[in-house]
């Protein structure tokens, strides 16, 4: 780790460890500027009070432009004391990605619908709101749309396989019954693993299509 890097570690959301990354930029003397939580202020503080004890890691850039150390150390610098943190809009990653490269980006946001089955979704919404808050009515119904359409696209990878999952579990279930029929336990067995291997995982599927489906009540919810 050195002067000018991007630095992330894992912190906990919702009760889940290892959730999302919170990042900043190494001044090169010990300390690290970032979006401090929970004071949602840029500050400037010591390496263990980033870290909290979890290991750190370094944001690499090896296709992308970057500003030099000593530009990204100013960068960060000159927003010292800003009180503007927004979760989907400026948080800390957009904070530190806008000192390394001059973007201001989060691709834990850009990945944020599609990992939503990670996550308990009733504990979303109250974040979600606060995001909301201050951007204007169109560029709210725009991100809103944006989410929706990123949902879609989740639950028609999902569902396919649910289906499929399905289908095997109705298969080894008759290939059980087939093989007790003719005496077999041996392969009644052997088809009982099966079908519960796949019934765990039509379980799990279920479950995040039921997810996706309160996200999108949520979001629909939130535009009237």
């Amino acid at each position: 780790m050195a002067k000018g890097d991007q630095l992330y570690v894992w912190r906990k959301f919702a009760n889940l460890d290892g959730v999302y990354q919170h990042h900043g930029i190494d001044t090169g003397d010990g300390n690290i500027i970032h979006y401090r939580k929970p004071s949602e202020v840029v500050e400037k503080t010591s390496f263990n009070t980033f870290s909290k004890g979890n290991r750190v890691y370094i944001r690499q850039y090896p296709r992308g432009f970057s500003f030099i150390p000593d530009i990204v150390i100013e960068r960060a610098f000159s927003r010292l004391g800003e009180k503007k943190y927004n979760l989907l809009f400026n948080n800390c990653e957009h904070f530190a990605t806008w000192c390394k490269t001059g973007i201001n980006d989060s691709k834990q946001v850009q990945d944020f619908i599609p990992t939503i089955n990670k996550l308990n979704t009733f504990n979303l919404f109250d974040p979600l709101k606060t995001a909301f808050k201050d951007v204007n009515s169109n560029n709210t119904e725009n991100i809103i749309n944006s989410a929706l359409n990123d949902i879609r696209v989740a639950w028609n990878r999902i569902q396919p396989e649910y289906k499929e999952a399905l289908k095997e579990v109705d298969i080894w279930q008759k290939v059980a019954y087939k093989a007790l029929q003719n005496n077999r336990e041996d392969l009644a067995r052997e088809a009982l693993i099966r079908k519960k291997k796949y019934q765990t995982r039509v379980n799990e599927l279920q479950s995040e299509l039921e997810k996706l489906a309160t996200m999108t009540e949520g979001l629909i919810q939130s535009q009237k």
